[in-house]
């Protein structure tokens, strides 16, 4: 698939007041500076859809862009940002929980992960949550190009290896680079295949 045409649709922090569930949506999510925002400017291509930026937390609202005019790419905001307060880190928590739970016509959640650090807690504890209530999801490794290619495969077994303590089967997982834009052919040919495959 290729998407030729994307726009920016609305920002909020409501769950309520995201456009009407009537397409296919899928949501990016990840550790703060975790590359997130470029990585969607790489699968939409595109510079400067999502906003980009030196320090982390920049995104800190729900972020929906049409793609295609036939589904959705959510830019949500990031999780775990210790600068931020915690009150803010408390209402960025429970405008994320409300998303994941409370959108009906999310498809798919594509967690990322910063490919060059060992499992992070964090990052288990999270995917962990969204397994106990049912939320699809898949795992997007970012920043490969900092990797040899051995340790691309590493990185993946590690992360398998620690949750398969805990889950009977692992997540689907995507290694990415925006630099080398590596990984945007495949992550795109897997939401075609679910707009095609999924009902909502």
């Amino acid at each position: 698939m290729e998407i030729t045409k994307a726009e920016f649709v609305v920002s909020n922090s409501d769950v309520k007041k995201c456009p009407p569930p009537d397409r296919h949506e899928y949501a990016f999510i990840g550790r703060s500076n975790v590359g997130k925002s470029s990585l969607i400017n790489m699968l939409t291509n595109r510079k400067d859809l999502a906003k980009t930026a030196a320090k982390p937390g920049k995104t800190q609202l729900i972020n929906h862009f049409l793609m295609n005019e036939e589904w959705y790419m959510v830019d949500l905001p990031g999780y775990g940002y210790a600068r931020t307060s915690k009150s803010s880190r408390g209402q960025f928590e429970k405008m994320i929980r409300d998303y994941i739970l409370k959108r009906e016509n999310l498809v798919c959640l594509f967690v990322l992960i910063d490919s060059r650090h060992e499992p992070l807690r964090i990052d288990l504890e999270f995917m962990e949550w969204l397994g106990e209530n049912g939320v699809p999801f898949v795992m997007i490794f970012t920043k490969a190009d900092k990797l040899t290619a051995t340790q691309r495969v590493s990185c993946i077994d590690n992360y398998h290896r620690v949750m398969l303590d805990t889950w009977e089967t692992t997540p689907l997982a995507f290694i990415t680079s925006s630099e080398k834009r590596l990984g945007r052919e495949e992550v795109l040919d897997y939401i075609d295949e679910l707009n095609h495959t999924v009902k909502i």
